[in-house]
């Protein structure tokens, strides 16, 4: 089925979006200058971002030595990240979203700009828990413009690729991120590498400043304006309509919770466990990174040819088996090597779930759904990282990775009797 067919089939679309999508259709997408900037802005924020993925924890760890310190900070930036989806999708979808987009960046430059000024008078653990929260909340505002942005940008035809590129190549930024995290934190500490991350988003908001974005026709306008909850039940209105989205709702639900605090423990398991230093976490987080490229790639063309169902429960599953291993790998290499399965399944979970949402959802309630579905998917994360953390510190790496890596393959099993399973190629191109 084409992307037209799913929009009529729906109920959805006009002939103002056909147009534009048919005729963005006709570029390859390395042709299209505002999308090739927006690409280039988000690829050196994710550059900027994989340092801070290491530093914080590092930092935390530095001061108290504790992982369940280390997932209680992941667990507030979660929980801040939710409150925030609640009302994001009612701003994104009445704002203007070039300039929202340049307002976060800006925003988070500021924010993480601190720490490093801050640190050179000795640790603050403190105001980690302060600025993280702040960051993320502003993040999850970003996050929800950011997938308006792109169906804006290349249309609904090519959306699926988009994301793909948009994935591995950040993916590929990654892979050079931790690597100079690790060196960095090793030399000048991780406090430096957090001042990296926040310069990354000076560069990516002087990017979006040159991005034109494709104005909504006025069968795209939001409407009257209404009250925060019911814009959030509007979204979830939608994603219970729709029996796909339903269904991953729900799982996905689980599967975060499971899953959130996977970067701490993996930075535990190196460091305490194993008994490496800053340098070692730093190649295994870019060695993993190099997963998320190759899942980035593949995923287009084997939704293409298996389907959504298959692409994504066979995804969910992998990182289940990845995950169950991780906490009993004693060798670097292992680690890493299992480290890059997840997370290459993890990518093309996560871009087929992305690109069936846009797909499918309506142009004026794009940032409503998206919203909605983030804070359903991630309500009970934050407390699943804490969780996670607390139990490994008590019980060891190992029977917590085997239980939560068990329980996501149990996810994968039960989207094969949901409508997940049955959608096959209905909701692919």
């Amino acid at each position: 089925m084409t992307h037209g067919a799913a929009r009529r089939e729906d109920g959805h679309g006009s002939p103002a979006e056909a147009a534009d999508d048919g005729l963005r259709g006709t570029r390859p997408l390395w042709r299209q200058r505002d999308f090739g900037i927006f690409w280039a802005a988000q690829t050196l924020s994710v550059l900027g971002d994989s340092f801070a993925l290491i530093a914080l924890p590092l930092l935390v760890l530095e001061a108290t030595g504790s992982v369940a310190r280390m997932g209680l900070l992941t667990a507030v930036g979660g929980a801040a990240a939710v409150v925030a989806a609640v009302f994001a999708g009612a701003v994104v979808d009445r704002v203007d979203r070039r300039r929202l987009l340049i307002a976060c960046d800006l925003v988070r430059m500021g924010l993480y700009g601190v720490i490093p000024l801050v640190w050179l008078s000795g640790p603050r653990i403190w105001l980690l828990y302060g600025v993280l929260p702040l960051c993320e909340a502003v993040g999850m505002l970003f996050a929800v413009g950011y997938v308006t942005a792109v169906r804006g940008l290349v249309g609904t035809g090519q959306l699926t690729e988009a994301n793909g590129r948009l994935n591995a190549t950040a993916a590929a930024a990654g892979v050079l991120g931790p690597l100079c995290a690790g060196l960095v934190a090793a030399w000048s500490g991780p406090a430096a590498a957090v001042g990296v991350d926040a310069a990354s988003f000076g560069v990516s908001a002087t990017c979006l400043f040159f991005v034109r974005f494709r104005r909504r026709t006025p069968d795209e306008q939001p409407g009257e304006r209404t009250g925060l909850w019911q814009d959030l039940r509007t979204g979830i209105t939608f994603l219970y309509g729709h029996p796909v989205l339903r269904s991953l709702t729900v799982l996905l639900f689980v599967f975060s919770f499971l899953t959130l605090g996977i970067n701490d423990l993996l930075i535990y398991h190196l460091k305490h466990d194993l008994g490496h230093d800053d340098g070692t976490v730093g190649t295994v987080m870019a060695v993993g990174a190099l997963g998320t490229i190759t899942g980035a790639l593949l995923v287009a063309g084997i939704r293409r040819r298996l389907g959504f169902g298959p692409t994504w429960t066979g995804s969910v599953a992998g990182c289940g088996v990845a995950f169950v291993g991780l906490g009993w790998a004693g060798d670097v290499p292992v680690v890493a090597a299992l480290s890059a399965a997840f997370l290459a399944c993890a990518a093309m979970g996560g871009t087929c779930s992305l690109s069936l949402r846009q797909e499918v959802t309506p142009e004026h309630l794009l940032g409503r759904v998206t919203s909605a579905f983030w804070t359903l998917h991630y309500a009970a994360a934050p407390i699943g990282a804490a969780v996670l953390t607390w139990a490994a510190e008590e019980q060891g790496t190992a029977p917590v990775a085997l239980t939560a890596g068990a329980i996501c393959v149990l996810l994968a099993v039960t989207a094969l009797f949901t409508p997940i399973h049955r959608s096959g190629r209905t909701v692919s191109r």
